[in-house]
């Protein structure tokens, strides 16, 4: 069912040339002079770049629906990644080109969405919020509380992120994983 600009909604599945896209931000813009158009950043379902892509308005495109399945993050053996469906208890396993940048938000036994589009599994959507250990990281100093100063810490996942000062090996913090921002230390 094709859909216009006007109906354009974040977290809505259009096909644009030849792939499925994630609308991830869009802003409608009415300039003085010339016609109206849509600003869309757009994700790639399969690869996950993002895209910042202007459309006129009043555009056309196919509409995906997107059905998402809770599962269970199982392990990982190198080269794929084991997951288990929570209502059936069916194993799968998935590439982990396919798991993609998700991995390093992933501690077994997590709760994740996998995403189906067309009847095809897509992608996978970790928690948006993850709790990780610190285990490697600059040492913190007494009194490093200066706002806006930060330094790198590797996560037991393997995912690097910016922490405040005062975060030390060890630590648990929470971590957003939509931009894998520090949230807060738990």
């Amino acid at each position: 069912m094709p859909v216009s600009t006007s109906s354009f909604k974040n977290g809505m599945c259009i096909i644009h040339d030849g792939k499925m896209w994630i609308i991830v931000d869009f802003q409608h813009v009415k300039p003085g002079k010339g016609g109206a158009f849509v600003r869309t950043k757009l994700k790639e379902l399969k690869s996950g770049r993002v895209l910042d892509v202007t459309f006129r308005a009043g555009e056309k495109f196919e509409d995906v629906r997107i059905e998402t399945k809770r599962m269970q993050y199982l392990y990982n053996d190198g080269a794929s990644y084991h997951f288990m469906d929570t209502d059936s208890y069916e194993q799968f396993e998935l590439a982990a080109e396919f798991v993609g940048d998700a991995a390093q938000w992933l501690t077994e036994n997590d709760e994740v969405q996998v995403m189906y589009a067309g009847g095809e599994m897509m992608g996978v959507e970790p928690p948006m919020f993850v709790e990780l250990e610190v285990v490697e990281t600059e040492p913190g100093f007494r009194g490093d509380t200066v706002q806006g100063t930060g330094k790198p810490a590797k996560l037991v996942t393997g995912a690097v992120v910016q922490v405040p000062m005062f975060v030390d090996v060890g630590d648990k913090i929470k971590i957003d994983t939509r931009d894998g921002r520090y949230i807060t230390r738990v």
